[in-house]
């Protein structure tokens, strides 16, 4: 009829996307549920068609994209490898020659031969990513789905994924674990209401992606560029803040370049601007990929901050010897009620230091940790 209201709009779920990657190359997906992730591989993998652009893709592709590949339930474990095999273009006779492989990844045993229907989330994950990988493919596409895995096979997987790398696969992950990302991936985007929002290194784009979920939960954001040229990002309701931290050698002096294994202190000044029932200071130390090496707070430790007044300062001091590797580390810090910052955020403060750790005394080892080992040796010991 003129003049009635139109009975229903376009609504874009992707647009204005554009991101290449190269041969080698890993990128992260990141975003919130309905930002348009499993939309936009579907798009890539090509079975959802763009209404509009174009998507270029080489090589043959492997993707999860859902849980068990879209196993059939009533199918044995044998019976869909060779189904969900052959969608991935490998041919009968060479998904035989694959099979062995493909059982000895999985570890489901007997399963195997049995209905899928009768598998846990975390089998059919096993077999899936079994089937998708059993090949090396140039680009491999995963969607949350090792997230339901156990913790040996994620790491058997991630290996797995670090050596296709290693011989050039494309690998496109989609996952909210931090760390997945930061130790797999260049790269990372961010999507926020079908738009690429942001660009950037891994841990980057975590920390804003962590901050989004913050500002949702009506705290502050912010973001700044450091003189190192890292961006900051501090989210929270900022009722309390972080205004100084160094990390002091035994002399008390502060410096950012600190010994394997010398004896150090962090020390964070803290003002609080409303007062609070309680409050917790929590750090957390990560290394140059932004994964977690360290984290503890007040509350775990025992030491209670109760009773806050506005207008309180306070300086937190944690001593400990620094027995890590030598690299580039950073500091976050965290302040919160209860055990974590889930609850009510005050303050979080990404990158709120960075500092170098060099070995300057210790003999050659490898790895982000100095355990600082003894080792004894016995002749003639027999079992």
């Amino acid at each position: 009829m003129p003049f009635s209201k139109p009975r229903h709009e376009t609504i874009w779920v992707l647009k204005d996307i554009s991101f290449s990657v190269a041969p080698g190359q890993a990128l992260g997906i990141i975003g919130i549920n309905g930002a348009g992730k499993s939309t936009l591989l579907k798009l890539i993998t090509g079975t959802t068609v763009p209404s509009v652009g174009t998507v270029q893709m080489g090589g043959r592709v492997a993707a999860m994209l859902e849980l068990g590949m879209g196993f059939h339930p009533d199918f044995t474990g044998r019976q869909n490898v060779f189904m969900a095999g052959q969608l991935l273009g490998m041919s009968v006779e060479e998904l035989q020659q694959l099979m062995p492989e493909i059982e000895a990844f999985a570890e489901i045993g007997e399963y195997l031969d049995q209905p899928v229907r009768v598998y846990s989330s975390g089998m059919q994950m096993r077999l899936g990513f079994s089937v998708a990988t059993a090949r090396r493919p140039d680009v491999l596409i995963v969607d949350e789905a090792l997230s339901v895995g156990d913790a040996y096979f994620q790491h058997k997987s991630f290996e797995r994924i670090r050596g296709f790398r290693a011989q050039g696969t494309t690998l496109l992950i989609v996952s909210h674990d931090k760390g997945a990302i930061q130790s797999v991936c260049d790269r990372a985007i961010l999507l926020d209401k079908g738009r690429v929002s942001k660009e950037g290194t891994p841990e980057e784009i975590m920390d804003l992606y962590n901050a989004m979920l913050a500002e949702r939960e009506g705290e502050s954001v912010t973001q700044a560029t450091l003189d190192n040229g890292k961006v900051q990002t501090i989210s929270g309701t900022g009722q309390a803040r972080v205004e100084h931290i160094a990390l002091l050698k035994e002399d008390g002096e502060a410096a950012e370049v600190h010994g394997v294994g010398s004896r150090v202190t962090l020390q964070i000044d803290v003002a609080v601007h409303d007062a609070l029932d309680e409050l917790t200071l929590g750090y957390r130390i990560k290394d140059r990929l932004g994964q977690n090496i360290f984290g503890t707070n007040t509350f775990h430790k025992l030491k209670p901050l109760t009773g806050m007044r506005a207008g309180q300062r306070l300086r937190v001091r944690c001593s400990f010897p620094l027995n890590l590797g030598p690299g580039s580390y950073s500091v976050a810090t965290a302040l919160h009620s209860s055990d974590n910052h889930l609850s009510a955020n005050y303050e979080w403060r990404d990158l709120a230091l960075v500092f170098e750790v060099m070995n300057l005394k210790h003999s050659y080892f490898e790895g982000c940790t100095w355990l600082d080992p003894e080792i004894t040796i016995e002749e003639g010991v027999a079992r």
